[in-house]
């Protein structure tokens, strides 16, 4: 006698047996593209060109701003009577710190005649943490 029960295939004779057709290999690749570029944008770091152009210059302008603080402070350090003007710029309201540095002329790089965006915050940070290391050193 003949078993008429049919048992059903194991996962593994399944997959064996399965021929997809063009448009589920076309679904799933457009699938997998989409879920790349998502990915890839969310957590992998991919940029656009116009965010990496941003990226850059704005890392010069970083830089840039770091050296002429460095140039700052090397002239500050240097110039007559560096402590008394120490002392001002201290008493000097925090607001108005960056504009003193600004008129003593630190602040603008050789060859150029403005001075640097965003140096004088810089300076003056380094100018002050400087003396209180120094304080507490001595």
């Amino acid at each position: 006698m003949p078993d008429n029960t049919h048992k059903p295939l194991s996962l593994s004779r399944r997959w064996e047996a399965y021929r997809p057709t063009k448009g589920v290999w076309l679904w799933t690749s457009a699938g997998c593209i989409v879920a790349t570029i998502i990915v890839g944008f969310a957590w992998g770091g991919w940029v656009t060109g116009g965010t990496a152009t941003r990226m850059a210059s704005d890392s010069a302008n970083g830089a840039r701003a770091q050296l002429a603080a460095m140039v700052c402070v090397a002239g500050f350090n240097h110039g007559p009577d560096a402590v008394a003007q120490l002392a001002e710029l201290k008493k000097t309201s925090s607001y108005q710190r960056g504009d003193m540095l600004i008129k003593s002329g630190w602040l603008t790089l050789p060859g150029s005649t403005d001075p640097v965006q965003g140096a004088a915050d810089i300076c003056v940070e380094k100018l002050i943490n400087a003396d209180l290391k120094t304080a507490t050193a001595g």
